[in-house]
C-alpha cells in the first residue's frame, strides 16, 4: 500500500507541475492546443487526487459494512476519471470548430513552447512507465486509468507539438493556411482522448457490474472437472475488486459420498482455483447420480437422503424379477409400528427408483425385504467371569486352527477374545489369509468359520472375525 500511495502522491506533484507549464505557454502563445492539453492537464490532475484518495481507502481491510473490501473504490475512481477526460474531449471539440469556422486567434509560435512542450512530453512518458509499472504489480484499475491519462498527454502533446510547429512554419516562410493546424491538432488531441477514454471507460464499467474476466470462467470450469470427486463443474461465477478476485462454483459430486470426502473435494477445489487466480473462493455441492449409476448405490443413497443406516445389501433375479434384501438399522427405542412404518417408506422409494423399475420386469414388480435390527448406541460391561471366558477362548482358537484342513484359505488364528455381555456370550477374533484373495471369498471364509464355531461352542451368541493379511498378522 505504501508503494501504491507514492506513486500516486508523485503523480499529483507531477500533475501540479505540468498544469503550471501549459498555462504559461497558453499565455504566451495564445495556441489552442496547448489550451486543450492545459486543461487536459487540470483535468489529469483531479483524477490524480481523486487516484490518491482512492488508494488510500482502497486497500483498507473488509469490515462489517463491507464484507467484500473496498476495492472497488478504485474502480469508481477510474470511471470518474473517464468522464473528466471526456469532458475534456468535448470542449475542445467545440473549441477547434469555433476557431476554424467562426473565430480566427492569433497565435504566438515560439521555439521556446516546442522545446517546453517536449520537456513536458518526456516527463509524461517517465510518470506514466512508472505508474503503469505500480498498477501492473497491484493491479490497481485506479493506477492503470492515471497512467493511461499521461500516455494520453504524450501522444496529445506530439499533436500540439506539431501544430505549433506548422504555425510557426507558416510565420516564417508566409503560408497563412498553416494556422489552422493548430486547430485541427486540438480535434486530433479531442479525437485520442475519445479512444483512450473509451477504453477505460469501457473496463472501469465493467468492473463495477462485476464482468468476468475474459476466459477465467472457462479455464476455472476445465480445472475443476478435472479433479477426482467432481462429477461435473454446473456453474462458475467470478467477481473482480481491484487486484481481489470472488469465485462462486457449484459442482456436481456422487451422492452416496460421505460428508468428509464432498469436504475434501471441495478443499481441492479451492486450491486448484487458488493455482490459476489467487481468490476468496466459495464452493457449493450438489448430490448427483453419477452416469451408470450402480443399483446398490441408488438404494444406499436413497437410504442415506432419508437419514437410515444400512447394510448387508443384497439383490437376484429370479424369472424375470427382481429381489432386493436388506437390513435396516434403527434406533433401538423405537417400537415395531415406528420402525416398520420408516422399513415400509423406504421399500417403497426402492421399488421406484428407476435402476429398479427397469429390472423388474413383470406387472409384480420388485420385491423388497428389510430386516430390522436396532442401531447399536448403548456400551454395556462385560459381566466378571475371566477364569471360565480365557479357557472358551483357547478352546476356539483351538478349534479354528484346527479347520485349516478344510479351509485352505485360513493360515492361522489369533487373539481370540471371548466375552459375556448382559447374558450374551461374544467371541471376536484375527484370522490370517493370503492376501491376494479377493474379499468376496475371504467374506465366504470367514461366514464359514463363524458357523462352525457357533456349531461346535452353541452357547455363543455372536462371532466376528477379523480378517488380515498373512504379512501384516
Amino acid at each position: 500500500m505504501r508503494e501504491k500511495k507514492i506513486a500516486a502522491l508523485a503523480s499529483v506533484g507531477t500533475a501540479v507541475l505540468l498544469v503550471s507549464l501549459k498555462v504559461f505557454l497558453t499565455v504566451a502563445t495564445g495556441s489552442l492546443g496547448i489550451l486543450s492539453e492545459a486543461l487536459h492537464s487540470g483535468l489529469d490532475l483531479i483524477a490524480a487526487i481523486v487516484t490518491y484518495l482512492s488508494v488510500r481507502v482502497s486497500d483498507q481491510p473488509a469490515d462489517a459494512n463491507h464484507p467484500y473490501g473496498h476495492a472497488k473504490v478504485e474502480s469508481f475512481a477510474a470511471f470518474v476519471e473517464t468522464g473528466l477526460l471526456l469532458l475534456t474531449a468535448l470542449y475542445v471539440i467545440w473549441e477547434a470548430f469555433r476557431r476554424l469556422l467562426f473565430h480566427e486567434v492569433h497565435i504566438e509560435p515560439r521555439l521556446l513552447a516546442i522545446g517546453l512542450l517536449a520537456m513536458m512530453a518526456l516527463l509524461d512518458v517517465a510518470r506514466s512507465r512508472a505508474l503503469e509499472r505500480v498498477a501492473r504489480k497491484y493491479q490497481s484499475e485506479a493506477l492503470e486509468a492515471d497512467a493511461l491519462h499521461f500516455a494520453t498527454d504524450v501522444w496529445s502533446t506530439t499533436v500540439v507539438i506539431f501544430g505549433i510547429g506548422c504555425a510557426w512554419v507558416g510565420r516564417r516562410y508566409n503560408l497563412p493556411w498553416l494556422d489552422k493546424a493548430d486547430p485541427l491538432a486540438a480535434l486530433g488531441v479531442a479525437g485520442l482522448i475519445i479512444w483512450v477514454g473509451s477504453r477505460l471507460g469501457k473496463r472501469t464499467v465493467d468492473a463495477l457490474l462485476d464482468a468476468a474476466p475474459a476466459g477465467l470462467q472457462q479455464r476455472i470450469a476445465a480445472a475443476v472437472d478435472e479433479l477426482e470427486g467432481v462429477l461435473r463443474t454446473e456453474r462458475v461465477r467470478v467477481r473482480r475488486a481491484g487486484h481481489h478476485h470472488f469465485v462462486d462454483v457449484t459442482i456436481g459430486v456422487p451422492r452416496t459420498a460421505s460428508f468428509e470426502q464432498v469436504h475434501a473435494t471441495s478443499d481441492a477445489v479451492e486450491r486448484r482455483i487458488a493455482e490459476i487466480v489467487p481468490a476468496d473462493v466459495m464452493v457449493h455441492m450438489e448430490p448427483r447420480a453419477h452416469s451408470g449409476e450402480h443399483l446398490f448405490d441408488a438404494i444406499r443413497a436413497t437410504a442415506q437422503r432419508r437419514g437410515l443406516a444400512i447394510h448387508d445389501l443384497s439383490a437376484q433375479q429370479l424369472d424375470g424379477r427382481l429381489f432386493v434384501e436388506l437390513h435396516l438399522e434403527v434406533d433401538e427405542q423405537l417400537s415395531l409400528r415406528d420402525a416398520h412404518r420408516r422399513a415400509s417408506e423406504l421399500e417403497e422409494e426402492i421399488r421406484q427408483l428407476p435402476a429398479v423399475a427397469g429390472q423388474a420386469k413383470d406387472r409384480l414388480g420388485a420385491s423388497v425385504n428389510i430386516h430390522i435390527e436396532p442401531l447399536g448406541a448403548h456400551i454395556p460391561a462385560a459381566d466378571r467371569m475371566p477364569g471360565e471366558m480365557q479357557e472358551l477362548s483357547r478352546e476356539v482358537e483351538r478349534h479354528i486352527n484346527g479347520l485349516r484342513s478344510e479351509y485352505r484359505e485360513l493360515v492361522d488364528c489369533h487373539e481370540v477374545h471371548a466375552r459375556q455381555v448382559e447374558n450374551k456370550i461374544l467371541v471376536s477374533c484375527h484370522c490370517s489369509m493370503d492376501g491376494n484373495l479377493p474379499i468376496t471369498r475371504v467374506h465366504d471364509v470367514t461366514a464359514g468359520l463363524e458357523d462352525r464355531v457357533k456349531e461346535q461352542f452353541p452357547q455363543i451368541f455372536r462371532v466376528t472375525i477379523h480378517p488380515e493379511p498373512v504379512e501384516e498378522s
